[in-house]
């Protein structure tokens, strides 16, 4: 049975440090596993991602330090079966506004009688059968994140964050900002007076918090702030921030 790194680092509350991958590329899982990255979340609400692509790309992580992290597209117990099947350990739900969606999140990741995760006795997460346990095992090891990014959800945040099986509470700059009035606007003082308040809140009751930013300065006080998980940047981000600088070299020239 693998161990999952990832959770018992947050248990222990120790910084984790991440990348969004969002290029649906194995040869990109590949390249950047072996980067030093704590984690690395595979999105699949935002990008074209599949489950044969994210097959792929979990493979091509494979040997690497560095836990695989899948986003579902949507807090669905049939998405959430999916991506457990193939060998995720962690997922990241988003949108969870309340409760009752913090229950249901945790309930697609555990098999009966804690949850209603379908049973499949040869799938990849078991090693096609041959993990002794597998079943009477998986759910100690399976990390569940979900993201806070309404104004709802911020008022519903302490309720959420103390549902049993809820490892950790990720804070959602962009929907947050759009929930707020300040669509494409996360940096609006609002926004980050919103978000150090959140994890203000997580840390008073021992729940760690997550983020993401592009921005150096803004990771460095997000993880100042008490933000335990925290990505860095994105993979597509540095292909397109790092080619246009490249190009701008020789065709200004």
């Amino acid at each position: 049975m693998q161990h999952n790194a990832f959770k018992a680092a947050l248990a222990a509350g120790k910084l984790q440090i991440g990348l969004w991958s969002s290029l649906c590329s194995n040869i990109a899982a590949e390249i950047i596993s072996d980067s030093g990255f704590d984690w690395i979340l595979f999105d699949t609400e935002h990008s074209p991602n599949e489950i044969p692509d994210l097959v792929g790309q979990l493979q091509a992580m494979q040997g690497s330090a560095t836990t695989p992290i899948i986003r579902p597209a949507w807090n669905d117990a049939v998405l959430a079966k999916r991506a457990l099947d193939i060998g995720a350990q962690s997922l990241l739900f988003p949108y969870v506004q309340n409760v009752e969606e913090a229950k249901r999140a945790v309930a697609s990741t555990r098999y009966p009688p804690q949850g209603i995760r379908g049973v499949s006795v040869a799938a990849r997460a078991s090693r096609y059968g041959r993990t002794p346990g597998y079943l009477g095992k998986a759910n100690a090891e399976i990390c569940v994140l979900v993201q806070v990014e309404t104004r709802i959800a911020l008022d519903n945040l302490e309720a959420i964050a103390k549902v049993d099986g809820i490892d950790g509470v990720f804070i959602g700059p962009s929907d947050l900002a759009a929930s707020l009035g300040h669509l494409g606007n996360p940096q609006h003082a609002e926004v980050q007076a919103a978000m150090q308040d959140a994890v203000k809140r997580l840390k008073k009751l021992g729940k760690p918090a997550g983020i993401l930013t592009g921005n150096e300065e803004e990771g460095r006080r997000y993880i100042d702030w008490g933000y335990l998980f925290v990505a860095v940047g994105a993979d597509v981000g540095l292909l397109a921030k790092n080619a246009d600088a490249l190009a701008k070299k020789f065709k200004a020239s």
